[in-house]
């Protein structure tokens, strides 16, 4: 168990910008950082001194992703083939723990928003939970049963292909693997790329959130028939624009055309429950406690 002169770590790491903070078994943060994500070796410079300020005794990672969530094989650890330039094929846990040699658990950046959710979110423990996160990048994350959803890796639903808004046909999206997938259509880049504009600077009757609003609705649409689950929740930058939501419930009843009996859209597709973007953080506490566990266990037995 964690003894009072020991903190939890919680590394937020998005594309956009690193989050590190630590807190006691109240989970109260204590101290926090944030930064931009740079290269690897400035962005984790950053991280560990940061942590080295504390006697931290285990660490919850959320990371942007691809990554290699399973320890029996070689990629655990790392981030795999991302569009992030520069991140490719580096070693994320490998690389924090020779600095810091505490037990870790590394998922992704949107699972640790999931987890944060579904621990300190108010959502019952017997419900499946969908997570997405639009902002820089896309991602989700499904709870099921009180585990990750996932086989040889996490989800990849920030790269499910969409079929193209009439308005939006000419749009070649900007996923740099894959054109106009959800994250090439529906990304904080591809506000930009179509208007010029920084999505924060777009009006709220712009007509392309009437675009982003048809693809946040397949993108609940595919995650309801995939899961079947109770809650649907949208994290991120894009998503918090002020009635997006709203237009996209009214795109997803569309779709849904009565075929799935669904709850109240208003409770089905909603915000995170935990405000300020806070859900990963408070996801990384939960989870490093669950490492810490484990590896008592561990030693334990041994």
């Amino acid at each position: 168990m964690l003894t009072e002169d020991k903190l939890l770590g919680s590394i937020e790491a998005g594309g956009t910008k690193f989050v590190c903070a630590v807190a006691g078994d109240d989970f109260n943060i204590i101290d926090q950082e944030t930064f931009k994500t740079t290269n690897p070796a400035e962005t984790m410079g950053k991280t560990i001194a940061f942590f080295q300020k504390f006697n931290v005794a285990s660490i919850g990672i959320g990371s942007f992703g691809p990554i290699g969530i399973k320890e029996n094989r070689p990629d655990y650890g790392f981030i795999t083939k991302t569009p992030k330039v520069g991140w490719s094929d580096f070693d994320f846990v490998g690389s924090l723990k020779a600095a810091i040699n505490v037990p870790v658990f590394f998922t992704t950046d949107v699972n640790s928003s999931a987890y944060g959710e579904y621990q300190f979110g108010g959502v019952p423990k017997e419900e499946t939970l969908v997570y997405f996160t639009i902002g820089t990048g896309v991602g989700a994350g499904v709870i099921q049963g009180g585990s990750f959803v996932g086989g040889r890796s996490h989800p990849e639903m920030g790269h499910i292909l969409l079929r193209k808004h009439p308005d939006d046909i000419n749009f070649p999206g900007v996923c740099r693997f894959h054109g106009d997938c959800l994250e090439g259509l529906a990304s904080g880049p591809s506000l930009a790329a179509r208007t010029g504009i920084k999505g924060e600077d777009i009006a709220d009757d712009d007509p392309v959130w009437e675009i982003i609003a048809y693809y946040l609705a397949q993108a609940a649409w595919s995650a309801t028939l995939d899961f079947r689950p109770d809650k649907i929740i949208f994290g991120g930058s894009v998503s918090s624009r002020p009635g997006l939501l709203a237009k996209t419930r009214q795109q997803f009843k569309l779709m849904n055309n009565d075929y799935l009996t669904v709850p109240a859209l208003d409770d089905y597709i909603v915000h995170p429950a935990i405000e300020n973007n806070g859900s990963a953080t408070y996801g990384d506490f939960a989870l490093a406690m669950f490492a810490l566990r484990n590896a008592e266990k561990s030693d334990e037995r041994a």
